[in-house]
C-alpha cells in the first residue's frame, strides 16, 4: 500500500515538472518531385533545419479556441513573453525566445485557469464527450477518452501509451483524493497545458523510406508546419488524420491536404497574422498621437487604420487572387466612419468597398493611414521613419542603426527650417549620417504630402512641400511615381517569398542554405502572376518544407523549464530556458 501510495504521488508530481524535449539533427536532402518538362526542377538541396519555437501570443490562443471554444479561450490572456523581431518577424523571434522562470510560473497559472474553465458545470456537458459514474470518483474509461482526444488536438500529435497512461493515473489519483472526478481532469488538462510539447512547436525527423540515409520531417511535423503557415493555428482533426495515415508523405495526400486548406475560410485568418507581422502592425498596440496636435486621431482611428489595411490586403489577394504588385498601385480599399475623417471622404456606417478617384493622391499600401501613422512621430512625420519601413519591410533591405552619439541638436535647433527636408539637410551634410539617410530620406519625402496621422496636405507650415525623388535608380516626380517604382522594383516579389518561407519554417533563412530554394520559389512567384495562394501551395508542396538539414546550433529545449510548487519558484533564482536553432 505504501508503494503504491508513493508511486501514485510520484505521478502526481510529474504534473509539476515538465520534461525536456532533446531533437538531434540529421542532414538530409530529398529529390525535387518532378516537374514538367517546360519547368526549372527544385533544387536538389531544398532542405530546412528543424526548427523549435515558442508558439506566440495569438497561436496561443487559437488554439485553446480550436479545442475548447472562443469562450475559453477568451477567459484568458496568452502566457507568452515579448518577442524579439527577427530578420522582418516576430514569428522568426519565436524560435530564439527565452522562457524566464517567472513566465514558466504565468505559463501554469493560465494552464490551471482554463482546465478549470474546461470541467466547470457551464462548460463540461459539451466539452467532454463522456459523464463518469459518479462525478465523486474516479471513471479512468471516461477520462481516457477525454485525454486522449484533447492531449492529441493540443499537442499536435498522438499522446504515447505511457504518457497517456501516466496523464489518467494522476487524475484518478486526484478524484479519489478530492473525490471529484471533474477536479481530478483538470488537473491532468492542466499537466498538458504546462507540457513543452504544447507551449512549444518542435519539429521532428524520422528516416526517409524513400532516400536511405537521410530525414524527412515527421508527419505530425508537416501538419503543425502547414496548419501554422495557413491558418496560424493548430491541426484540426482531418489533418491530423491525413497526418496519422501517412497522406502527407505522398504527392496526392499531401496536394489533397493542401488544397483543402487553401480553400477554406481559415486561408484569411493565416494571411492576416503573417501581413500583421509582415508590416510590423503590433506597433499599433503602443501607439498614440498627440491629442493636441491630430484631435481627430483616437485609438478607435487607429484599430480601423489596422484594420483598412488587412482588408485591403487580404481581398486583394486572397479574394481577387490578384496580382501581389498591384497592392502598392491600386485605388480600391474599404472604408469606415472613423476612418472617412481623416481621408477626408463621406461614407457610411460600417466597412464598405472604396476606391479612390483616379486624381486622388492616396494609391497603394504606402498612402494607407496604417503605413503613414506607424511610421512617423507623435506629433509629426517621419520622413525617415517611412523611408526605412518601405526598404526594410517591403524590399528586405537592412537600413544600419543610428550611430549613438548621432547629434540631433542641428535638427531641433534651425529654426528657419519649416519643412522635413530643410530639417534633414542638417543630417545630409553630416558624414556619419548622410549614407543612412540618403538610402531613406528620398522616398520618405514623396511622402510628405501626408501629416504624422496619415492626413494629406498640400503645405508644411506655409511653405511648399518637395516630393519628387528617387528610388534605387527609378527618378519620379510625385507620389504615383512612388508608388508605381515600389510596383516595379526587382526586390519586391523576392522580399515577399523570403519572408513566407521563413514565416512558414519556422525561423530565418539562410542564404548560403537557401539562395536557390528562394530563386526557385521566386521564379514560380512570376511564372503563377505574383497570386499569393499559388506561391503558398508551392511552399507548402516543396521538398524544402518538409525536408531536413543540418543546423548550425543544436536545437534543445533546456531542463530549465520546470514547472516548481510556489516555495520553490518564490526562492529560485530566474532562469532561461531558451530555444536556439538556426
Amino acid at each position: 500500500m505504501v508503494k503504491q501510495e508513493e508511486m501514485m504521488k510520484a505521478a502526481l508530481a510529474s504534473t509539476k515538472a515538465a520534461g525536456s524535449v532533446m531533437l538531434t539533427l540529421f542532414t538530409g536532402l530529398l529529390v525535387a518531385c518532378g516537374q514538367q518538362p517546360s519547368e526549372p526542377a527544385e533544387p536538389d538541396s531544398a532542405a530546412s533545419p528543424l526548427r523549435t519555437r515558442l508558439l506566440t501570443g495569438e497561436q496561443y490562443s487559437n488554439t485553446i479556441a480550436a479545442v475548447f471554444g472562443e469562450d475559453v479561450a477568451n477567459s484568458v490572456l496568452p502566457p507568452i513573453p515579448p518577442m524579439d523581431r527577427t530578420d522582418g518577424l516576430l514569428a522568426s523571434g519565436s524560435a530564439f525566445v527565452g522562457v524566464t522562470s517567472d513566465q514558466v510560473s504565468q505559463i501554469q497559472q493560465t494552464g490551471a485557469a482554463i482546465a478549470a474553465r474546461v470541467v466547470d458545470a457551464e462548460h463540461r456537458d459539451f466539452l467532454i464527450p463522456c459523464s463518469p459514474e459518479s462525478i465523486a470518483a474516479a471513471d479512468t474509461s471516461c477520462t481516457g477518452l477525454f485525454l486522449g482526444e484533447a492531449g492529441r488536438l493540443l499537442l499536435r500529435r498522438p499522446l504515447e501509451e505511457s504518457r497517456l497512461a501516466e496523464l489518467v493515473q494522476i487524475a484518478d489519483y486526484a478524484a479519489e483524493q478530492t473525490e471529484d472526478f471533474y477536479d481530478g481532469l483538470a488537473l491532468a488538462l492542466e499537466a498538458i497545458l504546462i507540457s513543452p510539447d504544447f507551449v512549444f512547436i518542435a519539429d521532428r525527423a524520422e528516416p526517409d523510406p524513400d532516400a536511405p540515409g537521410q530525414e524527412r520531417l515527421d508527419s505530425y511535423s508537416v501538419a503543425s508546419r502547414l496548419s501554422f503557415l495557413l491558418w496560424n493555428a493548430p491541426p484540426d482533426d482531418a489533418l491530423l488524420l491525413a497526418a496519422e495515415t501517412g497522406e502527407l508523405h505522398t504527392e496526392e495526400g499531401l496536394a489533397r491536404s493542401v488544397n483543402r486548406m487553401l480553400t477554406s475560410a481559415r486561408l484569411e485568418d493565416g494571411m492576416r497574422a503573417f501581413f500583421d507581422d509582415l508590416m510590423t502592425f503590433d506597433e499599433f498596440e503602443s501607439l498614440a498621437k498627440d491629442p493636441n496636435v491630430f484631435p481627430m486621431v483616437t485609438g478607435t482611428t487607429l484599430e480601423h487604420a489596422r484594420e483598412q489595411t488587412l482588408r485591403t490586403v487580404i481581398d486583394h489577394l486572397i479574394t481577387q487572387e490578384a496580382d501581389y504588385r498591384d497592392l502598392f498601385t491600386t485605388k480600391k480599399t474599404f472604408m469606415s466612419m472613423q476612418l472617412a475623417t481623416v481621408y477626408d471622404t463621406p461614407t457610411r456606417q460600417g466597412w464598405v468597398p472604396y476606391e479612390f478617384e483616379e486624381e486622388s493622391p492616396r494609391i497603394g499600401l504606402l498612402t494607407h493611414v496604417s503605413f503613414l501613422a506607424v511610421n512617423s512621430h507623435s506629433v509629426r512625420s517621419s520622413p525617415t521613419l517611412r523611408g526605412k519601413a518601405l526598404r526594410e519591410t517591403f524590399l528586405c533591405q537592412k537600413v544600419p542603426d543610428p550611430p549613438p552619439d548621432v547629434d540631433f541638436s542641428a535638427l531641433i535647433e534651425d529654426e528657419n527650417a519649416r519643412t522635413a527636408k530643410e530639417r534633414l539637410a542638417a543630417h545630409n551634410s553630416n558624414p556619419s549620417c548622410a549614407g543612412c539617410h540618403l538610402v531613406t530620406d528620398p522616398m520618405g519625402l514623396s511622402l510628405e504630402n501626408f501629416d504624422g496621422a496619415g492626413r494629406f496636405r498640400e503645405t508644411e507650415d506655409g511653405a511648399e512641400l518637395e516630393i519628387a525623388g528617387e528610388l534605387d535608380g527609378i527618378f519620379y516626380e510625385d507620389i504615383a511615381g512612388l508608388a508605381h517604382a515600389t510596383r516595379n522594383h526587382p526586390k519586391l516579389s523576392s522580399c515577399l517569398v523570403n519572408r513566407l518561407y521563413a514565416y512558414g519554417t519556422g525561423g530565418p533563412v539562410s542564404l548560403r542554405h537557401d539562395r536557390d530554394t528562394l530563386a526557385w520559389f521566386e521564379d514560380r512567384f512570376v511564372v503563377n502572376g505574383y497570386k499569393l495562394p499559388a506561391l503558398l501551395r508551392d511552399i507548402a508542396l516543396s521538398d524544402a518544407f518538409s525536408s531536413v538539414r543540418s543546423a548550425e546550433t543544436p536545437v534543445n529545449i533546456d531542463d530549465s523549464f520546470p514547472i516548481k510548487s510556489p516555495a520553490e519558484r518564490a526562492s529560485a533564482e530566474p532562469s532561461l530556458a531558451s530555444v536556439e536553432n538556426q
